[in-house]
């Protein structure tokens, strides 16, 4: 069933809509195995578990800005789609809650194994972000600590070239009587 599914899978069926993680309804139905209408049902059934923070629809512009890293369109093996070119429905987002949600309403081993794996692709994003925040102070750090360092070596470099110039020879008084 889920043998197959890799969390770096999962990871990359992750987005960030409206500063937060989310995936969305129709990657959700196919690591469930079940159609995205029935999962939207199941979801409208139980509409008191998923309050906003868990579940949103999306916009016609958010849609359109994600269209790039995502596929919209079910493909057939010879390429031709199996609908029209665009998508009929504004699709849902699901928070890492509403995804935890998701297991209690599609009761079926398949949804917990996945529920499981998905929350594991969650966990590992949130802690590669931390390592890549911890990365990101220290070099916000150290470029702290030798941002004057540039300064300084361009006031080196000009004290070497002042050394390098030939003093201005003075003019020797000359001994004897002056006309």
């Amino acid at each position: 069933m889920t043998k197959g599914l890799a969390i770096e899978v999962i990871a990359t069926k992750i987005f960030v809509v409206r500063g937060k993680k989310v995936m969305l309804d129709r990657d959700l139905a196919k690591l469930y195995g079940v159609e995205t209408k029935v999962l939207i049902q199941a979801v409208k059934r139980n509409s008191k578990r998923f309050p906003e923070d868990f579940m949103f629809q999306l916009t016609w512009g958010k849609v359109q800005s994600l269209r790039s890293q995502i596929v919209t369109l079910n493909r057939r093996k010879n390429g031709a789609s199996k609908r029209g070119k665009h998508i009929k429905y504004l699709p849902y987002a699901f928070t890492e809650q509403g995804v935890a949600m998701l297991s209690s309403v599609l009761n079926s081993e398949r949804a917990i194994q996945v529920n499981i794996l998905i929350m594991r692709a969650f966990t590992k994003l949130r802690e590669i972000l931390l390592t890549h925040k911890d990365l990101a102070i220290k070099l916000d750090n150290l470029e702290k600590k030798y941002a004057d360092h540039d300064e300084k070596i361009k006031n080196i470099f000009e004290a070497i070239r002042q050394l390098l110039q030939p003093q201005p020879v003075k003019k020797k008084r000359q001994i004897g009587f002056h006309s």
